[in-house]
């Protein structure tokens, strides 16, 4: 459904470094970065784009102020690359919003785990096959 999607950073530098550590436990790393010199309201605003084979999917657009958190869950093949996720975010200075297992109100194969990122937003990832 989605090509991409943006998401907001009041510390650009500490976000990136936080996605550049979690991401990679899923596959994912920086597919392109510039500075938004065309934006006449802030044109050293700073941007990068998480992906995988030079498709930029996942955004961080550096911001001047706090936006709203938002909830993201990204899709993993397996059980081990969620818990290899949650891992990697904690080491990166996430916070715990959800340790790795099942969620069966969701359905049967449902497991996920959620950490809270740099800026609030509630990330998760989220592999629905069985183990």
């Amino acid at each position: 459904m989605f090509d991409h999607i943006y998401t907001y950073a009041k510390d650009y530098p500490a976000t990136k470094a936080f996605y550049e550590a979690t991401l990679s436990a899923l596959g994912y790393s920086i597919q392109a970065e510039f500075v938004a010199e065309w934006n006449q309201d802030f044109p050293t605003q700073r941007r990068c784009g998480f992906g995988n084979n030079g498709k930029p999917s996942y955004w961080i657009i550096e911001s001047r102020e706090a936006v709203t958190p938002r909830h993201l869950a990204f899709a993993a093949a397996s059980r081990r690359l969620v818990d290899d996720f949650y891992k990697q975010a904690m080491a990166s200075g996430g916070a715990d919003n959800g340790k790795p297992g099942l969620r069966p109100w969701y359905h049967e194969n449902y497991y996920g785990a959620f950490v809270i990122d740099p800026d609030g937003n509630n990330i998760e990832a989220v592999c629905h096959t069985p183990a």
